[in-house]
């Protein structure tokens, strides 16, 4: 089955609204019970340096729910125009304003209202200049053409029903020359249509975890080559379904870049 028959096959609506809560309650309440592990410890033993995690709001890295860590591989220089793509409560964003400099500038971009509220407030608070927060959908980018230079997103597409629709859209909004680096969740094998049908799996991160080669594919079809890919060793999947999906299908967290031509 195709990305587009399985857009039509699964409850798109309700996976909205379920990855809405979930990541709803993020925000608000990160020290909740969640599928996944969140918070400092987390960004830590992925790769984040804890002095960029010193210089940026602890209570956007308490709502961190990120599977790796890409920012060596996104080489941010001053002066990029950078787009994090599901950016919830602003971690990515913050730490990327931090390496592009005054000069440069973040965009990060979300679905959910109760983390672009809680990203918003923490920008201002902190006096990020260089970071703009705004509401809209990974599949149809609110953005000029070659607007930016540098594409980042932290376990987000694999919630989308379109990857194809992402990565055309990735690849219209960065310029000439421009890079996408991410970590998101992927699977060894093909699953089934039963799980890969299945709203409440997708809401867990499990469900839209796509074949590896065909992730990769996804993303060299608009224009892309993928130059390098690592496994995400130290990211552990906590609820019992994605560890038994870790067994059965080999799902499992990487990182990547990737160039467009």
């Amino acid at each position: 089955m195709g990305v587009s028959e399985m857009a039509q096959s699964l409850d798109v609506d309700r996976l909205e609204r379920e990855v809405k809560a979930v990541y709803g309650s993020v925000a608000q309440a990160p020290d909740g019970e969640f599928h996944f592990e969140m918070g400092r410890p987390l960004a830590e033993r992925l790769g984040y340096s804890p002095d960029d995690l010193d210089r940026i709001p602890a209570d956007a890295i308490d709502s961190f729910a990120g599977v790796g860590y890409h920012f060596d591989l996104a080489d941010l220089r001053e002066g990029d125009h950078v787009l994090d793509l599901g950016s919830g409560s602003g971690t990515d964003v913050f730490v990327a304003a931090l390496h592009v400099g005054e000069t440069g500038s973040v965009t990060g971009l979300d679905m959910t209202a109760e983390q672009l509220e809680k990203s918003r407030r923490l920008r201002d608070e902190a006096g990020f200049e260089n970071v703009t927060f705004e509401e809209g959908y990974i599949e149809d980018l609110p953005f000029e053409d070659g607007s930016f230079d540098v594409v980042i997103s932290n376990g987000v597409i694999n919630l989308s029903a379109q990857k194809d629709r992402v990565f055309e859209e990735i690849a219209r909004v960065l310029g000439p020359d421009g890079r996408l680096a991410l970590s998101d969740i992927v699977s060894e094998s093909r699953m089934p249509d039963s799980i890969k049908s299945n709203a409440d799996l997708w809401a867990a991160c499990i469900g839209g975890a796509e074949q590896v080669d065909d992730y990769e594919s996804l993303i060299e079809t608009p224009g892309f080559d993928v130059t390098e890919r690592r496994e995400n060793h130290h990211y552990e999947f906590t609820s019992d379904q994605a560890v038994n999906a870790c067994q059965s299908y080999g799902v499992k967290s990487v990182s990547l870049v990737a160039r467009k031509r």
